[in-house]
C-alpha cells in the first residue's frame, strides 16, 4: 500500500458525517482540520448560547479564516529570496 493511495474517511462535525476519499499522505491534515472546526463551534455555542447553528457555522468560519489570513500576511520569503536566486543561477549555469 502506497502513501498516495486513496484512503476512506469520516469525518464528524456535530451529528454530520462527511465520508471522503483522501491522499493516505493527508490524513494527518483532514484530521487536524475536523479538530478545530468542532472546538471553534463548541467555542462559539458555550460563549453565544442560543445562537443557532447557521450563526455558530458563520461565527468559526470567519474565524479560521482570519487565522489564515494572519499566517498569509506574515509569513516572509524575504530570507529565502537571496539563496533560492544563486540556486536558480546554479540550475541554469548547469543546463548551458
Amino acid at each position: 500500500m502506497a502513501l498516495n493511495d486513496p484512503l476512506q474517511i469520516r469525518l464528524k462535525f456535530g451529528t454530520r458525517v462527511l465520508p471522503m476519499q483522501i491522499e493516505r499522505s493527508d490524513e494527518y491534515i483532514y484530521r487536524e482540520a475536523e479538530k478545530l472546526i468542532n472546538g471553534r463551534f463548541n467555542y462559539y455555542a458555550s460563549k453565544y448560547p442560543n445562537q443557532g447553528n447557521e450563526m455558530y457555522l458563520l461565527m468559526m468560519a470567519l474565524d479560521i479564516a482570519v487565522r489564515l489570513k494572519r499566517v498569509e500576511t506574515t509569513v516572509d520569503a524575504t530570507p529565502l529570496q537571496k539563496p533560492l536566486s544563486e540556486l536558480l543561477a546554479e540550475v541554469e549555469e548547469a543546463l548551458k
